[in-house]
């Protein structure tokens, strides 16, 4: 059995998917059992090459809402504690079951022979999606309370979540390039219901990304469609999942700016959304609670330690945290009317899906960057 390798808090761990389980205290789920599109590995249990989930169910006062968890690491290495398995627990604690994923990695050259690119790490992201709602009986969980919570570069992987969607297939071939990949799960909707973006990254544009996120996404020297498409700033729709943002502006990683551009365009579009900036506080700080590598903000306080607070009312506010019936979906059509019928006009067929030729979704219509938004 392969070894799956990652860095957290400093520390290199070597583990087989056999010790994950005991490793991290929680149940463990490969995310495509019968293997990866694109995987360079024939073995699902290679943890490397296939990547799979830590379901940290809420067990205390559950309402059924849900969150799939992307920590960061500039898409070459995961800090899987204070941005993952921290993050699940804290949702926890207000009963929001979570989903953390262990995501396919790029390479610090670029190189594709060694690491994944553009469109791997989407695809890992959006099926942790479409499988939390295919399980949504087994953890008791409402599949239009699902939401994302992405740190840095994970927060690139949830707003490129949020931003590029698609409906799931009714005949279980979303991912038709792939055989090996097809399975009920893919019948699915990945289009989240809200979205948490922690000091993200969210612009491919060289002037302000973080240069190392984009050469391990895209590579060295990417087509300017391709920046286009994966600068998620220039993917809002009115459709967009209602989104919140906290960014420090001393930020020396990733610029400040790339909140606030998400939060421009979703002003625009007229997207739900609240920005919060702080002054001071360095990147990567987590929860803030001096946990895990997680700079400690409690003493001497410092604001920032508040914003898991302003998340949760935020949350509460668009009525995720409100207990409900599990609404379970019968059948691909059954599941689709209630969100199909919140969708704002003009932006209706953006559900469908923008990149059909690529296999993360139904082909059913391709619709261009918009190079003239309008004002909402």
């Amino acid at each position: 059995m392969k070894h799956i390798r990652f860095q957290s808090t400093g520390f290199l761990f070597v583990l087989t998917l056999g010790l994950l389980q005991s490793a991290w205290g929680q149940s463990v789920e490969r995310l495509w059992p019968l293997g990866a599109p694109g995987s360079r590995s024939t073995n699902a249990a290679d943890t490397v090459n296939n990547p799979y989930l830590l379901l940290y169910p809420a067990t205390t006062n559950p309402n059924g809402a849900a969150a799939v968890v992307y920590p960061g690491g500039g898409y070459v290495s995961l800090s899987m504690l204070k941005e993952g398995i921290d993050i699940a627990k804290w949702l926890n604690t207000f009963g929001v079951s979570a989903f953390v994923l262990r995501y396919r990695l790029g390479n610090s050259t670029g190189s594709t022979t060694s690491g994944y690119q553009h469109p791997i790490e989407m695809w890992d992201g959006q099926r942790a999606v479409r499988w939390v709602r295919a399980n949504a009986a087994r953890f008791g969980i409402d599949v239009h309370r699902v939401g994302v919570v992405g740190f840095s570069a994970g927060g690139h992987m949830a707003s490129t979540v949020g931003t590029h969607y698609d409906v799931g297939s009714p005949d279980s071939s979303s991912i038709d390039r792939n055989s090996g990949a097809q399975d009920s799960v893919d019948r699915f909707p990945c289009r989240p219901d809200f979205q948490i973006l922690a000091y993200p990254v969210i612009t491919m544009d060289a002037t302000f990304t973080h240069a190392g996120s984009r050469t391990a996404l895209l590579g060295t020297n990417p087509s300017a469609a391709l920046v286009t498409l994966m600068s998620n700033e220039k993917q809002v729709t009115a459709n967009t999942p209602p989104a919140f943002l906290v960014h420090t502006t001393n930020d020396g990683t990733v610029p400040v700016k790339n909140s606030q551009v998400f939060s421009d365009s979703c002003q625009k579009k007229g997207v739900p959304h609240k920005l919060l900036i702080y002054p001071a506080g360095n990147h990567g700080f987590g929860l803030a609670d001096g946990k895990d590598g997680a700079p400690n903000y409690t003493t001497p306080p410092n604001d920032i330690i508040h914003w898991p607070d302003s998340a949760k009312a935020w949350l509460q506010g668009l009525g995720m945290l409100t207990a409900t019936t599990t609404i379970l979906p019968q059948s691909h059509s059954n599941f689709l009317t209630p969100m199909n019928a919140s969708l704002k006009n003009q932006d209706a067929l953006d559900l469908l899906g923008r990149e059909s030729e690529l296999p993360h979704g139904r082909a059913l219509k391709v619709l261009p960057v918009e190079t003239n938004p309008k004002q909402h």
